[in-house]
């Protein structure tokens, strides 16, 4: 079994609470930015496996607790993980908002559409039916998230941030 270090775990935990507690008390009509926003801090601070079941953890329960349909959970796994994965390969901050962008506004939005078409019965239309409604979303949560990680970059708490996550001893899951 692979190990994850306590302090990563905590980090984890915390973004899926701040994630679950952003997208349920702070609405937008049929968008998720706080779920973005999340999405590029886990991909930047956690990396792209981390951030994809952060995504997954989030969605899941705005699925359980608050009645949101699947779109909660693959509208998000797929941003945060290419996102994460941009991030890792480049190390630039602007290509986690890229691949939050492409993976939840584009790839995200037409891989939802079979899902909705036919677990809950809509009607068939396009497969870019849902890509007007994720580009926007997407986009507005990933700057969000641009935002607060350059803040931190700034004043060099991103980089202790990111060797505290490191330097701990790993211990198991």
């Amino acid at each position: 079994m692979k190990k994850i270090n306590l302090k990563k775990q905590t980090t984890l935990a915390m973004l899926v609470a701040l994630g679950y507690v952003l997208n349920t008390f702070v609405y937008f009509p049929r968008m998720a930015p706080f779920q973005h926003m999340i999405n590029v801090i886990a991909a930047v601070i956690l990396g792209p496996t981390l951030g994809f079941v952060c995504a997954l953890l989030i969605g899941t329960l705005r699925m359980i607790l608050n009645g949101n349909t699947i779109l909660a959970v693959i509208g998000a796994v797929i941003g945060a993980y290419l996102s994460g994965l941009c991030y890792k390969k480049t190390q630039k901050l602007y290509m986690a908002v890229v691949g939050e962008v492409i993976g939840t506004g584009i790839i995200s939005a037409i891989v939802s559409y079979p899902f909705m078409v036919h677990f809950y019965g809509l009607p068939p239309t396009s497969m870019f039916t849902y890509v007007p409604f994720f580009i926007p979303s997407s986009l507005m949560g990933a700057v969000i998230g641009y935002v607060l990680i350059k803040s931190l970059e700034k004043t060099g708490n991103l980089q202790k941030m990111k060797q505290s996550l490191e330097s701990e001893r790993s211990q198991s899951c």
